[in-house]
Parts: C-alpha cells; structure tokens; sequence
C-alpha cells in the first residue's frame, strides 16, 4: 500500500473519476473509525447521514496535497459552516511530531486525522495521496478525485445547499 500511495503520487497523476480508481461514486461512504494525531479515535460514521464530509488523503512530502492546499482553504473558507472537512494523513514516512509541524507552519484547516491503522485507506481503496472523496448528507460518495489541481467546487455547494 505505501509503494502504491508513494508511485501514484510521484508520477503526477491527473485528476481520476471515481470509476476509474478508489471508492465508488454513488455507493455509500464506509464508517470507518480513524485516530487523531494523540491517538484518540474519531468515528467518521458519526457524521454520515447527518453532514457532508470533505476528506482528502495527504501526507506532508505530497507536492500534489501542497498544490491542492489553496484551493482547499478557499473551500472550507467557503463551505466549512455546512460540510466538514477531514484531513487524513496516510501516515506513509509521517510520524505525529512531524505532522504537528507540518500544521503549524502551513495551517490547511481541516480536522486532522493520522491513519496509522490504514483503516480509512483500506476502507475508502485510495489510490494515491491527494486523493479527496466528498460524501453527501446522505452518507453516499459524491466524488472523488486525485491530484493538485480538482474541481470539487460545483460537488461541495451541491451538497451543502440540501
């Protein structure tokens, strides 16, 4: 899985439709419970059903996570009231003391969750990091996409206006 995440995200791959990598769209989101960076866990099934989720698979060495890090600001900065966002670090050459870091110098404003389990990476079959996944209110998977440069715009307003 960490040659998987590591190849996918080396070769700039471009954004990936949820068919043809990953979760499926239009299935319902795996519950997946994932810890916190002090090893708390967090139940992301919690959510499902009740608001939309933003997750986005990252890693602090990803060049496409960084590339993707405006675009996701201007995003929570605009949605974060009706959709929750969720960072969930792959954990794939990370420890917590460097994640920590990482937050403090570039602050990406998502909830941070480090998935030294590899359930959330099993669960949601990430191809690679910057992988985002959208759940609607529902708890079903409304998109999914891969690599520094997304259009989830039009997707978040969608399911935060229901």
């Amino acid at each position: 899985l960490a040659a998987l995440l590591l190849a996918g995200s080396a070769v700039g791959l471009t954004p990936l439709g949820a068919q043809e990598s990953g979760v499926t769209v239009g299935t319902a989101a795996p519950a997946v419970v994932v810890n916190d960076l002090d090893g708390r866990p967090v139940d992301l099934g919690r959510y499902l059903g009740k608001k939309p989720l933003f997750l986005e698979f990252w890693a602090t060495w990803c060049e496409q996570c960084e590339e993707l890090l405006p675009e996701l600001r201007a995003a929570q900065s605009r949605f974060g009231n009706k959709v929750e966002f969720f960072g969930i670090n792959v954990t794939v050459n990370q420890t917590p003391e460097l994640v920590r870091q990482y937050l403090e110098s570039r602050q990406p404003g998502f909830r941070v969750l480090y998935d030294d389990q590899g359930a959330s990476i099993r669960a949601y079959e990430v191809p690679a990091t910057s992988y985002v996944v959208i759940v609607d209110r529902a708890g079903k998977v409304a998109y999914t996409g891969v690599g520094g440069t997304q259009d989830f715009e039009a997707v978040l307003h969608k399911v935060a206006s229901k």
